[in-house]
């Protein structure tokens, strides 16, 4: 069986038709699993591991969350993990230290590979795709859906006015890109990353998952030889 990875955009329906491809499957859906094994490893917090994944887009916005951390001092020589420079408090304690970016990418690699070569598994976003690029038999699954019919599904989720909802696709929108960006210099969205699109405007949940499960499938039974890597 294989690893199935499927990453969407806010309110494309990627979680819904992810755990329906697990079940018919018969195999597991991991999503906020990895943010926990992540923050278990770094010995920190699943809500530090979290802030990651929207990370600040300039100079400025790391040197406004590290302000926002808590007062001292500020020191002019602390370096990010990507070279850069930028002011921090130096009184704070370590665990209010930010993580990382090599650290945690290093480890977020780790947890997603060791996922992937312990089971078959349905693995939600988090660059998945990009780490399991080369993973034998592994299937990457891109879910969007036209930027209206994504505002009514949030208006309808979260009882929120249109505009409300727009602000919300918006900020998931550009935390997903900066995520991909910044750890993995990639667009989020390039369809040559992904095995199959999916758009949920027409294509139901259940048909997708249908869908999805029928072409792993049929990967599955080919002769390893005739599969492109």
């Amino acid at each position: 069986m294989p690893v199935i990875t499927i990453r969407g955009q806010e309110a494309s329906g990627a979680p819904e038709i992810g755990t329906m491809v697990a079940k018919e499957l018969q195999i597991d859906y991991v999503d906020s699993k990895i943010i926990a094994d992540v923050a278990a490893r770094l010995n920190r917090y699943e809500i530090e591991v979290l802030k990651k994944e929207t990370p600040p887009r300039t100079i400025f916005g790391r040197v406004a969350r590290a302000l926002a951390m808590g007062g001292g001092a500020l020191s002019e020589d602390y370096g990010s993990s990507d070279g850069e420079i930028f002011y921090m408090p130096t009184e704070m304690y370590p665990w209010e230290i930010p993580i990382d970016d090599k650290l945690y990418v290093k480890t977020l690699k780790g947890v997603i590979i060791e996922l992937a070569k312990s089971q078959t598994i349905v693995i939600r976003g988090r660059g998945s795709q990009f780490i399991l690029k080369d993973f034998p038999g592994a299937f990457h699954v891109l879910v969007v859906a036209p930027l209206d019919l994504r505002v009514k599904r949030v208006m309808e989720r979260m009882k929120l006015d249109e505009e409300k909802a727009k602000n919300q696709i918006k900020r998931s929108d550009s935390n997903h890109h900066e995520f991909i960006r910044r750890y993995f210099h990639a667009d989020a969205e390039n369809p040559l990353d992904y095995d199959m699109v999916i758009n949920t405007e027409r294509t139901s949940i259940e048909d997708a998952s249908s869908v999805i499960v029928n072409a792993v499938n049929l990967r599955k039974n080919k002769p390893a030889n005739s599969m492109p890597l």
